[in-house]
């Protein structure tokens, strides 16, 4: 959600043509420095800190196709890379996101990579070092990345309590850049901007989030993203009461429990 600090992109409206992003802590000036040494980046950080959107903000920078691949335990390497199909009795190679991706000259977005099979993150190693290629055995064909091919991919390191977690082999071919939430003072900004809502509300919003967050006792899975901030912003541009909005887009995504929920909005209505 950012743009440098010294940029007059990051506060007012969001651009038109390209997502806007507040840069918090010299990320995005490190991202650009990757993307111009050919880098692959590995962005890491919480369920809804910026992500995607910080990847958004810099293909839309260098005027490239984003291409994003969102991995999960049952998408294969046939999957991301192409296979044969049957097209009117005859066999056809279609392409998948991954190779479309590296002939386009895109940036390629694997989001939660650490959750992809083993050996879709084998077919990438290759592509993600300095052999930029791509190896389609099924088709015959090796692929070199063209100078404008862009990887970058995603992962919670907090997700599942590390039960999966990425290899040194295939974390040490990424520049990795940390991301988390911001604080208070651009979380506020950003969701004055975003929502868009007020000041007042985005500061209540904020602080309703910080205090969730300190609530380690409550032993949520995920606490309170900035996306989810923004979620119940917008709710209360469409019309709805503050913590109506706050019960619908931030306590009902956050848990299913019965004595957290009713913690949570105990919370909501002292803060809103």
């Amino acid at each position: 959600m950012a743009t440098a600090p010294d940029d007059d992109r990051g506060r007012g409206a969001p651009p038109a043509g390209g997502a806007w992003y507040r840069e918090v802590a010299g990320e995005r000036t490190t991202f650009r420095a990757a993307a111009a040494a050919g880098l692959p980046v590995l962005l890491k950080g919480p369920t809804g800190c910026g992500k995607s959107r910080l990847v958004e903000a810099v293909a839309a920078e260098l005027g490239r196709p984003l291409v994003t691949v969102a991995c999960n335990d049952d998408t294969s390497s046939a999957d991301l890379l192409g296979r044969w199909l049957v097209q009117g009795g005859d066999t056809a190679w279609q392409d998948g996101p991954v190779t479309r991706a590296v002939r386009q000259g895109a940036v390629l977005y694997l989001d939660e990579v650490a959750e992809a099979r083993e050996d879709v993150i084998v077919v990438l190693h290759p592509l993600a070092d300095h052999r930029r290629e791509l190896v389609l055995d099924r088709h015959a064909e090796t692929l070199i990345a063209p100078p404008e091919f862009r990887l970058v991919a995603s992962f919670n390191p907090g997700y599942r309590h590390g039960i999966k977690e990425l290899k040194p082999s295939t974390r040490q071919r990424f520049v990795t850049i940390g991301l988390e939430y911001p604080p208070a003072a651009i979380e506020t900004e950003i969701v004055a901007t975003e929502g868009p809502c007020d000041a007042a509300l985005a500061k209540r919003l904020v602080a309703l989030a910080g205090k969730i967050r300190a609530l380690e006792e409550l032993a949520l899975g995920e606490t309170v993203s900035t996306r989810l901030l923004l979620m119940a912003a917008r709710l209360v541009g469409a019309g709805l009461p503050p913590r109506h909005a706050a019960e619908a887009a931030i306590v009902g995504p956050l848990t299913d429990d019965g004595p957290t929920s009713i913690a949570l909005r105990e919370l909501v209505a002292l803060s809103l």
